[in-house]
């Protein structure tokens, strides 16, 4: 097998890792690539390609993470990681474990870990790496990696939430919540939202949005109940997908170009929270970006009040 057919075969995997360290597809594909370029011009072959690869990728990983964190430190209000719609890496022995790691919840959780705890963590718990590779891979010892694992584990289970495992039921609800969108159906709309669901967006301070999160099921069926039918009037379409492994859905202006991403999160039949990515800037990978601000003009001058 030549390298480039061994780079290929492993470049699911490496993806994957990068994209979980890093929270970005951007950053996650340019590690990627400079993995390759190390890879490239190694004049002989590593015992295992395999190692070689992810201990490459995760290093590239954690130092584009440090610069990282000073970026996102100044984002302006909150700050989501880039949608991925589909995790090349599939394991059917860990898909628990892949699924959930993915998800935007369990993302932001992982920002409030180091860089080192974070690689760890994913190698460790998410890909099941041995003690031993992930000691090997990030230059430390098997026991402070158990350590960090620990710490990482203790972090990330205080804070994570708990899915509804039954995929169908999640996208049975979430059809629902569609239709109602799609109708301006506030009670509808509000029967499907928990007490105290969250509806936030992050739009980076590049795209018109509510300036902070809107809590309360009375309050965001009719905010969503009343934004999303006017935004249908001038042409803005939604396409039902999957964004980090939850229902959600991609929105596009009339031209097809795509406007956010919005994914639910489901727990107890309800939709706990409603996460929007608005930034253009976070968008570019799923096709042709629209103008926000001005589907955003057209709304408002079709709905302005005469006099």
């Amino acid at each position: 097998m030549s390298k480039v057919e061994e780079f290929e075969e492993l470049r699911p995997l490496l993806f994957s890792i990068a994209y979980r360290i890093l929270g970005g597809v951007g950053e996650a594909e340019d590690a990627v690539q400079e993995t390759w370029l190390r890879f490239d011009r190694t004049t002989t072959r590593p015992t295992s390609t395999k190692a070689f690869l992810s201990t490459a990728v995760t290093r590239i990983s954690i130092d584009l993470l440090r610069s990282a964190r000073v970026r996102r430190e100044e984002y302006p209000g909150p700050w989501f990681p880039e949608p991925l719609l589909n995790d090349p890496h599939q394991d059917p022995a860990r898909a628990a474990e892949l699924a959930d790691s993915v998800s935007m919840a369990a993302l932001l959780l992982l920002e409030r870990l180091s860089p080192l705890e974070r690689a760890v963590f994913v190698l460790r718990e998410v890909f099941g790496f041995g003690f031993d590779e992930v000691a090997e891979v990030v230059g430390r010892t098997e026991a402070a990696c158990r350590q960090l694992v620990t710490r990482a584990r203790r972090h990330m289970e205080a804070g994570r939430p708990r899915f509804d495992a039954d995929r169908q039921e999640r996208q049975g609800l979430a059809a629902r919540f569609f239709d109602a969108l799609t109708d301006g159906d506030v009670g509808g709309l509000q029967e499907l939202l928990a007490a105290d669901v969250a509806l936030v967006g992050d739009g980076g301070g590049k795209a018109p949005q509510w300036t902070r999160p809107v809590v309360g099921a009375e309050k965001v069926a009719r905010l969503l109940g009343t934004a999303f039918p006017r935004m249908a009037e001038v042409g803005v379409s939604h396409e039902p997908h999957e964004v980090n492994g939850q229902p959600g859905a991609i929105f596009r202006d009339r031209d097809g170009r795509v406007l956010h991403t919005m994914v639910l999160e489901v727990l107890d039949g309800r939709i706990q929270a409603i996460r929007a990515v608005l930034n253009p800037d976070k968008l570019g990978h799923l096709g042709p970006v629209g103008d926000a601000w001005a589907v955003d003009r057209e709304v408002k001058r079709a709905h302005r009040r005469p006099g």
